[in-house]
């Protein structure tokens, strides 16, 4: 009895762990793709898309992966490894070269030679700051662990280059201009990592200055923080990933692996030695049956006028937001349970995006509301905002923003912050202005 027992325990494991996944399958790569795969530090290339590259590979494709950091600041796993503790900015740099050298070799365990790496040597966990205040006449970003400012590696595209937007922005426009993609896999806007988020968003901003100057690209997310996922932890290479419970909103790609893949990817993921020796489990974990890339879809908002029934567009879960756009504004609507307590706060930022302006001169706009009503910051700077509305209606917060405060964009990125809130509810999103997208395609 107990070894039935046990025999219908392990079944119950493998038909929530080992089931198909939900999400349709991709479609093979052609002799014609080029593959271009953005990883924000050294190892999520592996993690995430080993896969890809082997079987881009296989149908004679031609693949290039860009590093966006040497991801130089994971202290805990520099400790482990070294086996020692320190603090001098030299130390962190030199862990950063040892990650460069590791990916190095565990590309070329793939199939890849040094000139289909690209390294771009951006601040490792200093990313999200840039995109979000460091634009224009303001001081580079400093690093925290190195006390870089400028990209200090001699191997990457751009050695010296200032840890600035424009800087980043410039270096991955170079990448997909000298490459020109046909498939990009890159991080998703939903994982929980700021870098992650940040390169996805230089991505788009990329993409969209690039249109017509290229073919455009198809898009392929890939998530790899999210809490508590995927399950159970270890290297499991009969088990499938299944699509994070706490990302809803996406619809996702299958990619199968062959056992041959799945073991290919795990020895890959060993030759990251600094990393596996901190935490093997987590990392084992993504050798398994597949992949997973997915996107949200674009909010596309239409011009409503004024004095009419707002309709509203988003995410639509509890506490969820949705946008409008009305006349010559933009409308966000929070849900809230009940009105602003002293310990609660909400972060709204809107980049907009316009195609006759250089991004790094548009608003980068963050609206803090809290107990005390609501601020706005265009980077570093406190800024007033003429028109800009705040009310309640029930349980849920308005702000309306004049498009003007945006840049006019045709696109925005748009995220909102606050405690409580899901992956799926903070994750950046784009919202296409329809209105304004037709307006830009006749110029």
């Amino acid at each position: 009895m107990k070894s039935k027992t046990v025999f219908i325990f392990v079944s119950l494991i493998l038909i929530v762990y080992a089931g198909p996944s939900t999400a349709a399958e991709m479609l093979p790569f052609q002799r014609a793709d080029r593959i271009l795969i953005l990883a924000a530090h050294p190892d999520d290339e592996t993690i995430g898309a080993a896969g890809v590259i082997q079987k881009a590979l296989k149908a004679g494709a031609k693949v290039k992966v860009a590093l966006y950091t040497n991801g130089d600041n994971n202290e805990p796993a520099f400790i482990i490894y070294e086996k020692r503790l320190t603090f001098r900015k030299g130390e962190f740099i030199h862990m950063g070269e040892v990650r460069r050298l590791e990916t190095v070799s565990a590309m070329n365990y793939l199939g890849l030679n040094r000139k289909d790496l690209i390294f771009l040597g951006y601040p490792d966990f200093g990313t999200m700051a840039i995109f979000t205040r460091y634009w224009g006449a303001v001081k580079s970003y400093k690093s925290f662990f190195t006390r870089a400012s400028k990209v200090p590696y001699p191997e990457c595209l751009s050695p010296g280059a200032p840890y600035a937007g424009e800087s980043i922005l410039k270096d991955i426009e170079k990448v997909i201009l000298d490459f020109k993609p046909t498939k990009i896999f890159v991080s998703n806007p939903a994982d929980k990592n700021g870098d992650h988020r940040s390169l996805y968003l230089f991505l788009r901003v990329a993409l969209w200055d690039l249109d017509g100057s290229i073919a455009r690209p198809e898009l392929y997310p890939f998530v790899i923080h999210v809490q508590g996922w995927p399950k159970p932890r270890g290297y499991h290479p009969e088990f499938a990933l299944d699509p994070p419970q706490q990302l809803t909103g996406i619809p996702w790609l299958n990619l199968s692996l062959t056992q041959e893949e799945i073991a290919k990817k795990r020895t890959t993921i060993s030759r990251y030695e600094s990393q596996v020796e901190y935490d093997p489990p987590y990392l084992f974990t993504f050798a398994r049956r597949n992949e997973l890339f997915g996107d949200y879809p674009a909010i596309i908002l239409k011009k409503e006028p004024k004095g009419g029934d707002t309709k509203w567009s988003g995410i639509d879960l509890p506490g969820g937001i949705s946008y409008a756009y009305v006349d010559s504004e933009f409308h966000i609507k929070f849900d809230l349970k009940g009105r602003l307590e002293k310990d609660i706060g909400i972060s709204i930022f809107l980049f907009g995006y316009n195609k006759n302006r250089e991004f790094s001169k548009m608003p980068k706009i963050r609206i803090s509301i809290g107990a005390f009503g609501i601020s706005f910051k265009d980077k570093f700077k406190r800024i007033t905002i003429k028109d800009a509305q705040m009310m309640y209606e029930g349980h849920a917060v308005i702000i309306k923003i004049p498009l003007e405060a945006l840049g006019d964009p045709e696109h925005i990125l748009a995220s909102v912050q606050a405690s409580g809130l899901s992956l799926d509810q903070t994750a950046w999103r784009i919202i296409e202005l329809s209105s304004k997208q037709q307006i830009a395609s006749k110029r």
